[in-house]
Formats: structure tokens, C-alpha cells, sequence
């Protein structure tokens, strides 16, 4: 490992997704999984009796086909499950909601009905619905990237359309939305970084308005990327944290105004989302192709460009292009994409253990009652133990493609795989 250390105190007062906006983003209760990654954005469920070991023929509660393509996350509220779906001819934008106790479909809605040439333009592994959800006690939120974003109610009903914001897309649409609070009221924010003059951008959650509007100005050639913002308060100021290509920038809420920025040189299609240790006051990304680099950032004081002031330390040992992170108790989680899992320390990048899991990785790691899940995408899932010594617990494949990333409930793990959405439900020990 290649790392540098940059010594500075951490941040006296860090909080991450305070407790009053993340009631707000769902019901209370563990069994809410609201955006991607959960209710902190960062893969970390306070779920209980999570299944450890299942098969398809064992501990699976339901499996529902899903018609069309998409690999949004699912997410859950209030006993339902809600994720995004593509049907290409006619071309035709969806979402869907299902019984989460019998993953009946309850209701299928279209939302867009975008050109056919729109639909085409992703990667091999991407797809035309690939953004996770966002759910709300009373609202749901999709997004597809330049074809559009929508809200809705939860009868399916769409409340407001917003197909005005174009730029020019690469591989399509990979980065999903995430609703923060602002002076003016909750804003849907996300990254419109395309082929050329990318921006960050934030709507009215109400109305689908456009509150604001930030060009990224990056020094990258290649400025296509396609990162989740996450939403953070570094000693009781609110910030808007999105990488994109060649920097990770911090944004003011309530305006858009840039904060800070990171930069990383060339790295572009930047996809992971970032997290960041409430504990250490420390943030986690990953700077994108073509050769990755972890970057541990302390955001504590930082201002304008502190790319020589912020970053406590960096590296480039298996850091991941796209599965996003996870950080717990001074661990760091991740896998990089072609399989090697680490621990290392989150205060100084030390790695503890790492183990060459099996197949390609996207999916995002998810932690749960002292457990690490990864996924690869062929399906397997693997179960760790959330330690600094590496201990398999299990080894579980479903025989069927998944990219998405895991949503957790109490007793129940929900996987999206290519044609179907699986529920499991089992043994937690």
C-alpha cells in the first residue's frame, strides 16, 4: 500500500445525516431502507435477524419477476418495496411498487416516455433505469438521468415531471438522487456530469423546479462521471458532498455555492458514493478509472481548494471504481471491482486482512448486526464478519446476474438480480 499521512485534528463536532432530517426520509423504524444505501446513504442497517445464508431453494421468502431492465436498488417504506424499471420498445420509463410480505406487484406506473435513441445510450452494464429510488413517508422520487425525474405519490399517481435539464450523456445514467433539506425546503439533488460541461443541480422537492445550478469546472479531459451525493454536517454546517471527474467538491444546500473541492488528477466516470466517519471526521472516496485512488479527506475547516490541507491519507491498493465503501467502528469496507475485499484502518489506512473473493463486483457492501455482505455479479454473496481479522460466515449464490445493491429490513434482505427481485428471509445466526 502507497499512502501519506497529513496529521490533523478531527473535527470537534462531525454529524453525519442528523436524526431529525433521516426521520423525515422515512417512517421510523429499521425496516425503512429509503435511498441507496439506507437511511444514512452509506449501506448501514440497524435491522435485526438479517439472513446469513440462503440459496434459491433455501431461506427465500418470495421471488418476483420484474418485467423490463433496470438496475436501481430496490428501496422500502411502510411495508412496500419501490424500484425503477426500462421497457426499450416502445421505449417507456417505470416504476413499481410491491407488497413487501408477499412481493405482489401492488401498482406498475409509467413515468417517461423517452426517445428510443435517449434509451440506447449506456454501457454494457448499465441501464436505462439504474438510479435508485427515494421514499419519503409520502412521495416517491425516480430519476433517469438526462431522460428525466419525477415525483409521485405512493398510489403511483406522478406528481410533477422534470425532462428540462439536458446534457450530452456517456454510458447513460448511473448516479442516483438524494433529497436534503435547504433553506427553502427539501431539495432533490444529483449530478448531470456528461460528455461536456457538467453540473450539479438541485430541485425543489415540491414542485420538480430547479432551486439551483453549479457548473463543476474541472481540470479533467474526460468529464463524464457518476457519483450519489451525500449529505453531511461538518461542525453544524450543512453540505452537499459529490465527486465527479477530477475532484470531489462540497456544496452549500441551500444555494449551491461550492464549499471546498479535492482534487484527483484524470479520474473520471467516478461512480461510488462517498461515506463518512462521524467518529474520525473523516470522508471516503474513490477517484474513478483508469487506476482508482482511495482518498481518506478530513472536510473539518477546509475551504476553497484543499487538495494539499484535507487529504489525511491516500491509496491505491485495490481501491474500488464502482462498488461504494463502508466505515464502521474505525474500519474501512471495500471491494474493488475485480473482487479483492479489505479492512483496513480508517484513521491511517492500514490494511488488517484481504481476500480475493470470486467474479466481478458493482454492488455496494452493506453492514448489518456486526456483518459485512458483499455481492458479486454473478450472484454470490458473500457474509463476513465486521473485524479486523477476516472470518467467511458465508458463501450464498443465486445463480442469477445482479449489479444491484442490497436493502435491508428486519429479518429480510431484498435483492435485485436481472430478471427478478428476491426476498430472503431466514436464520440471522
Amino acid at each position: 500500500m502507497k499512502g501519506k499521512m497529513h496529521l490533523r485534528r478531527p473535527a470537534a463536532f462531525c454529524i453525519l445525516l442528523p436524526i431529525a432530517w433521516s426521520l423525515t426520509i422515512a417512517r421510523a423504524g429499521a425496516q425503512d431502507w429509503p435511498q441507496f444505501r439506507g437511511p444514512t446513504g452509506q449501506g448501514i442497517s440497524a435491522a435485526t435477524n438479517v439472513p446469513v445464508k440462503w440459496s434459491p431453494a433455501t431461506n427465500i421468502a418470495w421471488k418476483a419477476e420484474i418485467p423490463g431492465q433496470g438496475w436501481s436498488s430496490p428501496v422500502l417504506s411502510g411495508g412496500k418495496v419501490y424500484l425503477t424499471s426500462a421497457i426499450t420498445s416502445p421505449p417507456s420509463l417505470r416504476a413499481i411498487c410491491l407488497d413487501a410480505a408477499t412481493g405482489k406487484v401492488l401498482w406498475n406506473a409509467e413515468i417517461l416516455r423517452p426517445e428510443s435513441a435517449a434509451i440506447k445510450v449506456r454501457h454494457q452494464k448499465n441501464s436505462p433505469a439504474s438510479a435508485t429510488p427515494v421514499v419519503t413517508a409520502d412521495r416517491l422520487y425516480v430519476h433517469f438521468g438526462h431522460m428525466g425525474t419525477a415525483s409521485l405519490d405512493l398510489s403511483g399517481n406522478v406528481l410533477w415531471r422534470q425532462t428540462g435539464l439536458k446534457y450530452p450523456p456517456v454510458h447513460g445514467n448511473g448516479g442516483s438522487p438524494a433529497l436534503a433539506p435547504a433553506a427553502d425546503g427539501p431539495i432533490l439533488t444529483f449530478s448531470c456530469d456528461g460528455a461536456r460541461d457538467p453540473f450539479v443541480v438541485a430541485l425543489d422537492a415540491a414542485t420538480g423546479q430547479p432551486r439551483w445550478k453549479t457548473p463543476r469546472d474541472t481540470p479533467a479531459r474526460r468529464t463524464f462521471s457518476f457519483s450519489t451525493p451525500l449529505y453531511v454536517e461538518i461542525e453544524g454546517a450543512p453540505q452537499l458532498v459529490i465527486p465527479g471527474s477530477g475532484l470531489v467538491a462540497a456544496y452549500e444546500p441551500s444555494t449551491g455555492r461550492e464549499l471546498w473541492r479535492v482534487r484527483y488528477g484524470e479520474g473520471y466516470s467516478v461512480i461510488p458514493r462517498p461515506v463518512f466517519s462521524a467518529e474520525l471526521g473523516m470522508l471516503f472516496v474513490s477517484s474513478g478509472f483508469d487506476a482508482p485512488v482511495l482518498y481518506a479527506i478530513r472536510p473539518s475547516g477546509a475551504i476553497g481548494d484543499a487538495t494539499n490541507t484535507a487529504v489525511a491519507w491516500t491509496t491505491r491498493k485495490d481501491a474500488p471504481k464502482t462498488p461504494s465503501m463502508l466505515v464502521t467502528g474505525g474500519l474501512l469496507f471495500y471491494v474493488s471491482d475485480n473482487g479483492t475485499a479489505t479492512c483496513a484502518d480508517a484513521a491511517t489506512g492500514k490494511v488488517h486482512w484481504s481476500h480475493r473473493f470470486g467474479g466481478g463486483f458493482s454492488a455496494s457492501p452493506l453492514l448489518a448486526e456486526g456483518r459485512v455482505y458483499f455481492q458479486n455479479e454473478a450472484g454470490v454473496g458473500y457474509v463476513v464478519k465486521a473485524d479486523k481479522a477476516f472470518q467467511l460466515l458465508a458463501e450464498n449464490d443465486l445463480g442469477e446476474r445482479s449489479l444491484a445493491s442490497y436493502a435491508a429490513d428486519d429479518g429480510a434482505l431484498y435483492i435485485r438480480t436481472e430478471t427478478h427481485l428476491w426476498k430472503i428471509a431466514g436464520p440471522g445466526k
